[in-house]
């Protein structure tokens, strides 16, 4: 939680200050309300006393009142915008960090994890600053302020406050220990629960093809049945300290009443009523006491919960990507551009893990197209997610333009590459929004340029059949096109970009094969300056590439043209003779 709070600025901490001192003030006076009830009592034992005597400590305590108000709408101000301003900056600091992270510090926390502690784990910061400024400082300095007042006035009334407060304390404690481990368990929890939620939205239309519904139902419900019934304990707990509280409170009353009678039973009749006074203001200083108790008793309701909700923020915040910009980067050599060197390449996911890329070797001049095929899980894909470094090499290098990847300014290295992955991805907004992205304000790309990207990947004919064209909406995840659509916009947007290196990473799967031999046909006549590296399924799709390489179980078990590797490749023969006729095979270049 410190370590949290570390992160305050300073105009934050000032209006905290701030808040403190107003809180002081409304304390201050509170406490100054009960000492006009001794001057309004010895105003009644004067003789000659009027009602207009009474106006005047009457008219102050009413001014101290309001002033208090005035004091402590202030306080709620001042908490209200230093929590909001803290957890505005914090869960900032959380998205750019998520944002740096590679897919293994992703994969570490799980995404429904990253956007509870993004969303819920701040909230419950949030709360706390906000309740921790009006409620829980308040507390501290009204019991400790209230028991300076009391302290000498009566050895009988001040016993009865201490063993209230003592019962207090052993309360909060025993309800804090109970609660505490809970709490770690119900954000875990909680994490599930999202996790359930989101696997169902996405997967709706799955869900409903195989009436699923039932199932979904049930793997939530049980989810929901964990959160709910420990949140339910943890209620039920913090549910007794109202009652404990008032019970406490009332008994303090009584006791003190009870001290008093027996007091001023004793006393002389002369001095009956200012011991009745002094009881009365007694007893205000002493639910002041018993009050301020109960206020930080609040804290223990929302701090546990909001401490277990802190590390997990730390956890984030502290974990930094293992993918980062080296301290002194270099540039590519003079005179080449768009070549790709893979120098006996292995990668593994973790150290102990099996390889899932071994050994590869492998040049991509400028220009050229290499291909990768394989079965299902032979490494295709990861083995291009090396080059723009979503992964780090384990053993080897990679050399682009002459210059291993792990030397580029990571900006830098990723505007020479063009990516396209294998599920296309597109933002909610307009087409023209993510044709656009990833440009700068200052440079945006223009509609001419737009137009030509969607035209070459075949994209322009039902953009323009939309009505508001380039501005014509995008949904989240782009599900108002098909597949197929979704694909050719995002080739689009990387063809946009004029990248040196165009990364297809099995992304003509959702195109009909007309589709696809055309864009392919385009490709190579109008970017014949860019290296294209293609991860396919289709024989089809890569039969005419300068150069591929065919991967099993992760190592390179053939490499060469097509014609090459049709005559001499086993792996090969097997993959070309099972989706094309020995003809179609032998008429590809």
């Amino acid at each position: 939680m410190f370590k949290l709070f570390k992160r305050l600025t300073v105009r934050e901490v000032s209006m905290i200050v701030l808040s403190v001192l107003f809180t002081f003030l409304t304390v201050y006076l509170e406490l100054e309300v009960p000492t006009y009830i001794s001057t309004i009592t010895e105003l009644l034992q004067t003789s000659g006393t009027t009602l207009a005597d009474l106006w005047e400590p009457g008219l102050k305590m009413l001014g101290l009142s309001f002033t208090s108000l005035l004091s402590a709408i202030m306080v709620g101000f001042f908490a209200a915008r230093t929590a909001a301003s803290f957890t505005q900056s914090l869960r900032s600091d959380i998205f750019n960090r998520v944002l740096d992270y590679s897919q293994t510090e992703i994969k570490k926390f799980s995404i429904p994890s990253l956007l509870t502690r993004t969303t819920n784990d701040i909230t419950q910061v949030q709360t706390l600053i906000t309740m921790g400024l009006q409620v829980v400082t308040r507390g501290p300095i009204m019991a400790i302020w209230a028991m300076t007042k009391i302290i000498g006035k009566s050895e009988n009334w001040l016993l009865a406050v201490v063993a209230a407060v003592a019962v207090n304390v052993l309360m909060s404690v025993i309800l804090l220990t109970l609660a505490f481990p809970k709490q770690t368990i119900i954000q875990k929890l909680t994490d599930k629960l999202n996790s359930v939620t989101r696997e169902s939205l996405t997967g709706i239309r799955v869900v409903r093809a195989y009436n699923a519904e039932d199932y979904q139902d049930n793997k939530f419900a049980a989810a929901n049945d964990e959160v709910t019934r420990l949140n339910l304990f943890v209620n039920r707990l913090m549910a007794m300290m109202n009652p404990i509280m008032m019970g406490i409170s009332s008994g303090l009353t009584l006791a003190i009443y009870w001290i008093g009678a027996y007091l001023i039973q004793a006393a002389s009749l002369q001095d009956r009523l200012p011991l009745f006074s002094d009881m009365v203001v007694f007893m205000s200083y002493a639910m002041q006491v018993v009050m301020g108790f109960l206020l930080m008793g609040v804290l223990f309701i929302v701090l546990p919960r909001t401490i277990v909700s802190a590390g997990r923020i730390n956890e984030v915040l502290a974990l930094h990507s293992s993918i980062e910009s080296p301290a002194h980067p270099k540039t590519a050599a003079e005179g080449v551009k768009g070549e790709v060197v893979f120098q006996d390449v292995s990668f593994r996911y973790a150290k102990n893990s099996e390889a899932v890329i071994e050994h590869v070797n492998f040049t991509a001049k400028a220009g050229e197209t290499v291909a990768f095929i394989g079965s299902t899980g032979s490494g295709k894909s990861t083995l291009v997610n090396l080059i723009p470094r979503f992964y780090d090499v384990t053993e080897g290098e990679i050399l682009v333009d002459g210059v291993n990847v792990q030397d580029y300014q990571l900006e830098d290295l990723r505007n020479k590459v063009g990516y396209i992955p294998q599920k296309a991805v597109l933002f909610s907004g307009d087409i023209a929004g993510n044709m656009d992205f990833g440009y700068s304000a200052e440079s945006p790309l223009d509609d001419d340029k737009m137009w030509q990207a969607l035209e070459l990947a075949q994209a322009k004919p039902f953009v323009e059949e939309k009505e508001n064209g380039l501005q014509a909406e995008v949904a989240q995840g782009g599900t108002n096109f098909s597949g197929g659509q979704r694909q050719r916009l995002a080739i689009a947007r990387a063809l946009a970009r004029k990248p040196e290196i165009l990364i297809f990473d099995d992304s003509f799967s959702a195109l009909d094969y007309k589709t696809d031999r055309i864009l392919r046909s385009e490709l190579a006549e109008q970017t014949q300056d860019m290296t294209k590296l293609i991860v396919a399924q289709r024989i089809s799709t890569i039969m005419d590439a300068d150069q591929i390489l065919v991967l099993d179980a992760g190592k390179v078990v053939g490499q060469g043209t097509h014609k090459e590797l049709l005559a001499a490749n086993e792996v090969y023969q097997e993959i070309a003779y099972s989706q094309l006729s020995k003809e179609e095979l032998e008429n590809g270049k």
